[in-house]
Order: C-alpha cells, then structure tokens, then sequence
C-alpha cells in the first residue's frame, strides 16, 4: 500500500498542487503524448489503488455544452437517489467546486487527507523518474484526487467530464458505462487540430468497446468521425436529431417575468417513443435545452444498464440543477448576467440567448479572453451588439490577453470607440456606475472573466446602495 505524505493543512495542501505543472495557467497549453501520458495516469491511479474501478462511470468530452450536460446528468441521478460524483473543471472560487457528490464539496479536511494519500504516490514516481521524465502534473493529480474522494465515499456513480481533448485527457483511464461527446466546434486548434475532423478524432479518443455513445454532434464532417469511432469499438450510438431530439419553449422573456425555459424530449428506441413534456429547465438558453436532451438520453442509456430513474427525479435535477457563471442572472435591476463562453460556437450561443430569452435594453459587455482564443471570431460576432464594449484583461491568470490588444483588434475590424479598463474591478465598476436600472451589464469572454468578477458582482448585488445609489434612470 502506497503511504501517504504529511500535508500540514489546507493552505499546504493546495501549495504543493501549485508546485506542479499547471498547463491551465501556461501560456501553451501542452496536448500531445510527450507531456500527457496517459500511461503516468494509469501509473498513478494504479499506486492508489485503482480508484475509477470502485464506480459506474459517465464519460463526458465536446467542445461547449460537457459541463452543463455533465451538470444536469448528475443532477438527476442524485435526484434519483443515487450517490453521485460530479467531476468538472476548471474551478470558480475553490479546488473543492471541481470535485462534489450530491452537489456538495469535500471539505477541507478531506481535501488535506486526499492530498496526502496522493503527495506519497506521487512523490514516489518522481523519485523513481528521477528527472528523466515529466512527474504527474496538477490536472492529473486533481483527477486522480477527484476519483480517490469518490471511491471513498463510495459514491454509486461518477459523472467525469474531459478536461481537454479526450484521447490523451487524465479522465481517460476510465471505463465508462456510457460515452458522451456533445460537440464539435473549432477550439484549441494549436493542440487538437484546425480541421473539425482532427477535433472529433481527439474527442473520439474516449469512446471505448463496451459503453455505449450518446452524441450530440450534427455537423456531418465531425459526425462520420464519431460514427466511425463507434462503429469501430462496436458501441451502440444514439445520435441527436436522429435516434432522440427535443423542442425548446420559452413563455416570454427571462428578465421580466422570470418564467424557465422547458423542453419537450423525445426518445425513439425499436418501435416505440419515449417521451416527456414540459421538462422545466434550470440552465437558460436554446443550447442549454441541446445539452438537457443529451443528458436525458444518457438517463435513458443507463436505465438499460439497471438504473432507475423515475420521470419525478428527471424533472427535479433539470429543475434544480446548480452551475454558476453559464448564463447565469445575478442581479435583475440592473440585469447583470455572466457567462463563461470562451470561443466562437459558445459566444453565437450567448448572442442567440440575450435575443430569444432577453428584452431589448441598452446594453454593456465587459469583455476579456485567452490569448490563444479565436478573438478575431469572438469580436466579429459582439461588436455592434452592445452600446458601450469595455476590455480588460483579468488578473487570475497569465494567459490572458491584453486590453490595449482587444482595443486594437476591435479599431481594425471598425469598432474604434471600445474602452479600456486597467483590471476587471475598474470594468465593473466603469459599467455599474453608468447602467441604469433598466439597463443590461453583460461579462463574458473567458472561464476566468466569469470567476474573477462573479463574486464582485455578487458582493455589490447584496450591498444596502446597489439600488440606492449606484444605477441612474
């Protein structure tokens, strides 16, 4: 039995995850076999025990849509009764977010004893490397950490969406009951390819002989991939818009009655349609009512698999379902809304939402990105959207891109009149001084815009002036 290594405390523990290589925070993200091996996951998994064979597992790659379809899947199974790990990234606020069973975060002194459970093992590959090879790096040993906690809770079932790729990603060392590959869109071109082809071979990557495929992918480049992929491990696959599909209803907009979206989902197995109506959703927007078919065709999956999932849990992890920062209201008057769309698909789906589910208001986005996003793409769809633009840069991560940058970009593609703001604290309160009640401040551009600025918003949002002082009609 591996030993465990002495990790003081909290503040410890995540010290020595970031003393590890953290590719979310370099400016080239690796994706190749000489940086992620998955045969150093497989090492490190094996030294704990082999932790992702204690669960059932749903497998979930694509490139929008993976964490709020992982969201909702364990949303309804824990409805359901069923013990559910849910393992997502990146995080928010804390390290905890990415790992939850039942919706609720290990605490702190878990986080300590996995940490050290993990720190043994891994110190013991890097003495046994010794310098010759890449040691486990901070997403592996996350993932390693999040399959370590679930076993130890013993959870029925573990919901893993990919972090990136899926061929060579850390989560794919597990044997999935069922597949899930909910997109394909251009996204991380420098590691996965520049054809859509190249992408969904990499997101293939996590299909294997045995579990069955549920895809969401309907752009038929991508699509024959995926279909290939199946065929050859012999998978079952059910397909969106062919073997299940579903209707998005809205009953007016979001902001002034606050009434939820819902779907109408159909299923076609042999001869006979399953069928729901009226499936109230938590999570706004037309391509969040893509992501729920998704999941509910995964519920279908499992339930050949003996899972028992009764129509009433369906609609409660649907109607309940908790994922900060995706289209997400934080305040009403102003409407404050911050999402976490970070590529071109995501960014058409954010547009498409503000005018389908949004009444018409004067407008302000606070806007910044990656550096190795498509920014030229992102920027052709939001200028001329928004009354006021202002670009920052946020602060929690190296790779962000300029705001002097994003100004440049946006003068060259005609739109010479955006702002800038030194930090995303100044963009915020830039914007909350000059919206007026009946106005819309919009933030969105990166995973990290969304997590610096939600809890600024939130803070201001309960303060006694929010109303008082701040916002001129």
């Amino acid at each position: 039995m591996q030993r465990s290594q002495s990790i003081a405390d909290y503040d410890g523990a995540i010290a020595f995850l970031l003393g590890r290589i953290d590719y979310e925070r370099m400016l080239s993200t690796a994706y190749g076999e000489r940086d992620l091996k998955l045969e150093r996951m497989h090492e490190l998994a094996a030294r704990l025990g082999h932790p992702e064979q204690a669960m059932k597992i749903v497998h979930i790659a694509g490139t929008k849509g993976k964490g709020s379809t992982a969201a909702m899947t364990a949303a309804m199974l824990s409805a359901a009764g069923y013990r559910t790990g849910l393992y997502t990234s990146p995080h928010l606020a804390r390290l905890e977010e990415r790992m939850t069973v039942d919706g609720q975060q290990c605490t702190p002194d878990e986080m300590v004893a996995l940490v050290g459970r993990v720190a043994g093992a891994v110190a013991e590959m890097d003495r046994s490397a010794g310098g010759s090879e890449l040691g486990p790096t901070y997403f592996e040993i996350v993932t390693a950490l999040a399959l370590l906690h679930f076993a130890r809770r013993q959870v029925d079932v573990a919901v893993l969406e990919v972090g990136l790729g899926g061929r060579l990603d850390s989560t794919n060392i597990c044997r999935p009951l069922v597949s899930v590959i909910t997109s394909i869109s251009f996204d991380h071109t420098r590691q996965l390819g520049n054809t859509l082809s190249a992408i969904a071979g990499e997101k293939a990557g996590i299909i294997k002989p045995g579990a069955a495929v549920v895809s969401g992918v309907l752009t038929d480049e991508p699509r024959e991939v995926v279909v290939a992929a199946a065929a050859r491990h012999g998978c079952r696959l059910v397909q969106l818009d062919r073997d299940f599909s579903y209707e998005y209803h809205t009953l007016g907009p979001l902001d002034e009655d606050g009434a939820r979206p819902t779907i109408d989902f159909e299923y076609r197995l042999g001869g006979e349609t399953l069928a729901y109506r009226g499936l109230e959703l938590r999570l706004i927007g037309r391509h969040q009512g893509a992501n729920a078919a998704l999941a509910l065709a995964v519920m279908v999956e499992l339930a050949g698999a003996g899972f028992d999932v009764p129509d009433a849990a369906l609609r409660r992890g649907l109607k309940t379902v908790e994922w900060p920062a995706r289209l997400e209201i934080l305040s009403r008057r102003p409407l404050v809304l911050v999402d976490a769309a970070h590529n071109v698909a995501s960014i058409e789906a954010f547009l498409q939402t503000l005018e389908q589910s949004f009444s018409a208001r004067p407008r302000t986005l606070i806007f910044a990105t990656t550096c190795d996003k498509d920014v030229r793409g992102m920027l052709a769809l939001l200028l001329g959207r928004f009354e006021r633009i202002l670009f920052t840069r946020y602060q929690n991560n190296p790779r962000g891109l300029a705001a002097a940058d994003l100004a440049a970009l946006a003068a060259e593609l005609g739109h010479p009149n955006c702002e800038v703001a030194a930090d995303p604290q100044a963009a915020w309160e830039a914007a909350r001084r000059s919206t007026p009640a009946g106005g819309m401040i919009a933030i969105t551009g990166s995973f990290f815009i969304a997590a610096e600025l939600r809890p600024v918003v939130l803070a201001a949002v309960r303060s006694a002036d929010w109303h008082a002082e701040t916002h001129p009609r």
